[in-house]
């Protein structure tokens, strides 16, 4: 018994660091996306707009997806850091790319368009799968 509270005196600041630094990432994902997309999704979803809560519950899975993988599979917090980073970095290119082609996106949400919103969203998480089984290699 005494082997397993050491083990777990151990292991849990470890957790907790490399959990809490996850989920700092994930806030600082998402308020980039926020800043740099076309969309004010926070206000949309506010008035109801479905697309919106769409776009947005897909970018955080999205973005969740590779995050987790790096902590997974990462034992360095700061390999995590770093792996989480470029996670990010490539999740937000996806979007880009995505609304590079998809013509009037911005349109669409804003106007309720809740098939180009499930559309955004499946390429982003489409992606982050990618991505995070490229991360846990």
């Amino acid at each position: 018994m005494d082997v397993i509270l050491e083990a777990l005196q151990a292991g849990l600041p470890v957790l907790a660091i490399q959990f809490a630094l996850t989920l700092a990432l994930l806030a600082l994902g998402v308020a980039v996306y926020m800043l740099l997309t076309p969309f004010h999704e926070v206000r949309l979803i506010r008035e109801g707009n479905a697309a919106a809560g769409i776009v947005l519950a897909g970018t955080l899975i999205a973005l969740a997806l590779p995050l987790a993988a790096t902590l997974a599979t990462s034992r360095l917090t700061l390999d995590i850091l770093i792996w989480g980073l470029v996670a990010l970095v490539l999740q937000l290119l996806a979007f880009f790319a995505a609304t590079a082609v998809i013509r009037g996106l911005r349109d669409m949400i804003e106007g309720g368009n809740v098939a180009a919103a499930w559309m955004l969203a499946g390429i982003q998480i489409a992606v982050a799968l990618l991505n995070a089984g490229a991360m846990a290699g």
